[in-house]
């Protein structure tokens, strides 16, 4: 019996911080260079999957063409935005992204389909 709670604690401690990395954290890496000075290229990142409402200004992970981006929302559903020089209204539920690193960054600007999509968010930075 003795045995048995000397690993309840560590495998108890294994099993919540799996159920948080699995449903709570995120953690990623940047490796370029789009998000500085913000975010230098080669660090590490925190963000949590628990999220409310959204605004301009957050940084967000999400998936787009396959590949987990970080960037900046720049604008939120129902905002009108300037894109490949007609004005476009972004869609509820989707936002227009863009790296703080403008010369660097490949972002809403330059996608065909210029909105990432709130289904496709992976985190909200801790900054």
């Amino acid at each position: 019996m003795r045995k048995l709670w000397k690993w309840a604690i560590p495998v108890c401690a294994l099993g919540v911080t799996v159920l948080l990395f699995r449903f709570v954290l995120f953690i990623g890496y940047v490796p370029t260079e789009s998000m500085e000075p913000t975010i230098h290229k080669g660090s590490y990142i925190l963000g949590h999957k628990i999220f409310g409402e959204l605004h301009v200004g957050d940084i967000i992970v999400f998936e787009h063409e396959g590949k987990k981006l970080v960037k900046r929302i720049a604008a939120v559903g129902g905002d009108v935005v300037e894109h490949k020089g007609r004005q476009l209204t972004v869609p509820e539920g989707n936002f227009y992204v863009l790296g703080d690193n403008s010369h660097n960054s490949y972002d809403s600007r330059y996608w065909e389909e210029p909105f990432a999509q709130k289904q496709n968010l992976l985190a909200l930075l801790v900054i």
